[in-house]
C-alpha cells in the first residue's frame, strides 16, 4: 500500500475541511445586514362588466324519488330560462347537488327516548350563472325565481379581465411602501440600500348574498340592480437594506 500517498491525501482533506469550517464560522458570526421592512397598500376601482349568480332550487317530498323529480323539473325550467335570456352553456355550471333526509323524533309518553324517523327528503340543486350582459341581470334573477329558484343566492360583480386594475393597484402599493421607507430612513438619519425582498397579497370583490325576500318580485318587473364599482387591492411587503453613514 502507498502509505505516503494516503497520508498526503488525508492531510489535504483535513486542510480543506478546516478552511471550509473557518469560512462557515465567519459567515455565521457576520453581522446581519441592517434593514427596514415596510408595507404599502394600493387600490383601483373599476366598473364591473360581469356578474356571477348562485341560484339554488330546493324541493321537498315524502320520498327521495318524488323530491328529485320535482327538483329536476324546476331546474330544467330555470336552465331553459337562462338560455332564453342569452346565457351560453359555457356560463352555466352545477355548483352543488345533495339529497338530505328530514328527521323527526316521535313523542313518547314515558321517559324512554325514541329514535328519530325519516319523514321526508330535501333535494338541493345549485346553479352558477355567469351573466356577461349586466343589463339583463335583473330579468335573469326575476325569471329564475319565478320558475323555481327558491333557496339561498349570491351575486358577485366581477370583471372578465381585471389585470389592468390589479397592475394599477400594485404600482400604488409599491409607491406607498417606498415613500414610507424614505420617510423612516431620512428621519432616522440613514440612507436606503438595495431592495432585498418583495412579497404581495391581493384581494378581489367578494360575493354578496341576496335575501329571498328581495328576489320575490311582482310579475313583469325585473329585480332592481345597482352594480357600483369593484375595488381591487394589493398589499406589498418590502425589505430594504439600510445604508448607514
Amino acid at each position: 500500500m502507498n502509505f505516503p500517498g494516503m497520508r498526503r491525501t488525508i492531510i489535504a482533506a483535513v486542510c480543506v475541511f478546516l478552511a471550509t469550517g473557518t469560512a462557515l464560522a465567519q459567515t455565521v458570526n457576520a453581522e446581519p445586514t441592517p434593514r427596514i421592512i415596510v408595507s404599502g397598500t394600493g387600490t383601483a376601482d373599476i366598473a364591473p362588466d360581469m356578474a356571477v349568480l348562485t341560484l339554488s332550487v330546493l324541493r321537498q317530498a315524502e320520498t327521495a324519488r318524488a323530491a328529485l323529480d320535482a327538483n329536476n323539473q324546476a331546474m330544467a325550467a330555470v336552465l331553459d330560462a337562462m338560455r332564453a335570456e342569452g346565457i351560453e352553456d359555457r356560463d352555466l355550471q352545477t355548483a352543488n347537488f345533495r339529497i338530505n333526509p328530514r328527521f323527526e323524533r316521535p313523542s313518547s309518553s314515558n321517559s324512554q327516548r325514541r329514535d328519530p324517523v325519516i319523514i321526508g327528503y330535501d333535494v338541493y340543486n345549485t346553479l352558477t350563472v355567469r351573466v356577461r350582459d349586466l343589463d339583463s341581470l335583473g330579468a335573469v334573477i326575476d325569471r329564475s325565481v319565478t320558475l323555481g329558484a327558491n333557496s339561498g343566492g349570491n351575486i358577485q360583480f366581477t370583471n372578465d379581465d381585471p389585470s389592468a386594475a390589479i397592475e394599477q393597484a400594485r404600482i400604488k402599493a409599491m409607491q406607498e411602501a417606498l415613500r414610507k421607507a424614505e420617510t423612516l430612513s431620512s428621519t432616522a438619519g440613514v440612507g436606503l440600500g438595495p431592495i432585498l425582498q418583495i412579497s404581495e397579497q391581493s384581494s378581489q370583490p367578494r360575493p354578496v348574498p341576496f335575501a329571498r325576500a328581495e328576489m320575490a318580485v311582482v310579475a313583469d318587473a325585473a329585480v332592481p340592480i345597482a352594480t357600483g364599482e369593484n375595488s381591487y387591492s394589493v398589499t406589498v411587503n418590502v425589505t430594504i437594506a439600510l445604508d448607514q453613514p
